[in-house]
């Protein structure tokens, strides 16, 4: 896995071994940042059950003003902290080392720009965390939020919490589902 373009472009990025993590692939992350590009200079970017930080750096090389990162494994966050220091963007990073969902009321900031999500499958959380985002004050109509998902990860129930899908990407096993907060 490696940084694909920006400040830190082409930095191998370390990442835990074994199946606990499932790090974006360079080929989907470059697709999503193809999609992403307008909206990422001078963005605040949430990197929620972040791993190794491979989106979020990724965001932060292509000129993201700050990122959070959220994850609370402590042995991953070896590997975050190390790929921050590697990088060189530590200066703009927030590592908040707990659960997903309950860090989102520790976040101060006027407006979130990009919020994305790779929480582990097929455990509901990605519910859970849209309900808590849904009472967020960061989170306006202008907030872009992507959940990477399995592909049959069903999001219709997003306008309970005031938000609709406006995109879809598909690959081959998993999409990246594009969710706004609706007007």
């Amino acid at each position: 896995m490696r940084v694909i373009a920006g400040t830190a472009r082409s930095m191998p990025l370390k990442t835990p071994d074994g199946i606990g993590t499932r790090p974006t692939t360079d080929r989907i992350k470059e697709t999503l940042f193809n999609i992403l590009q307008p909206y990422t200079g001078d963005c605040i970017f949430l990197d929620l059950c972040s791993g190794s930080g491979g989106i979020g750096i990724e965001a932060l090389s292509r000129g993201a003003k700050r990122a959070y990162f959220v994850e609370n494994d402590r042995n991953v966050i070896k590997y975050l902290e190390e790929n921050l220091k590697f990088t060189k963007l530590s200066d703009r990073a927030v590592i908040l080392r707990q659960d997903a969902a309950d860090a989102l009321c520790q976040i101060r900031e006027n407006a979130a720009d990009i919020i994305f999500m790779d929480p582990p499958y097929n455990k509901g959380l990605e519910k859970k965390i849209l309900e808590r985002l849904g009472m967020q004050k960061y989170v306006t109509e202008h907030t872009l939020i992507v959940i990477e998902s399995f592909l049959q990860t069903d999001f219709s129930y997003a306008q309970e919490y005031g938000f609709m899908v406006t995109r879809e990407k598909r690959y081959k096993t998993n999409k990246h589902t594009f969710i706004r907060r609706n007007r």
